[in-house]
């Protein structure tokens, strides 16, 4: 029994060290957003993820089962493999760094991007629901 107690406690400790290192990323992305050595379609990448991860307020709710927990453990990974492979190894082990130290910021413009897809899907679904069809 102490050997699954082991190999359960290796597993929760290297799902700590994942959610840790995507925490640091996803900083790390904020600040290629603004660096001058990053191109511009991987500042352009960087900042849509950054911005999504560090809304406030998620594009899918997490209290929706299972699809709310998807843009945590899916959409925001990739977005972050994604830009990462455009962003020169070199550059991006000095943002790695430096993201350590920096707090974490929150995104006012993913909050607005958020806000807005949802103000424009619950306009969409209100006309399609209640404006006569021909």
């Amino acid at each position: 029994m102490l050997h699954g107690w082991s190999m359960s406690n290796s597993i929760v400790r290297r799902l700590k060290e994942w959610a840790r290192d995507v925490k640091r990323d996803v900083i790390a992305l904020w600040l290629a957003a603004r660096d001058p050595r990053v191109p511009w379609y991987a500042k352009a990448l960087s900042a849509a993820v950054a911005a999504y991860a560090l809304s406030p307020i998620d594009l899918i709710p997490d209290f929706i089962p299972v699809l709310g927990l998807l843009d945590d453990l899916l959409i925001v990974p990739l977005g972050i493999m994604a830009a990462v492979r455009l962003i020169p190894d070199t550059v991006m082990a000095d943002l790695r760094r430096k993201a350590v130290t920096q707090s974490k910021p929150i995104s006012s413009a993913g909050l607005v991007a958020v806000v807005t897809i949802w103000l424009a899907l619950a306009v969409a679904l209100t006309a399609w629901l209640f404006l006569p069809r021909r």
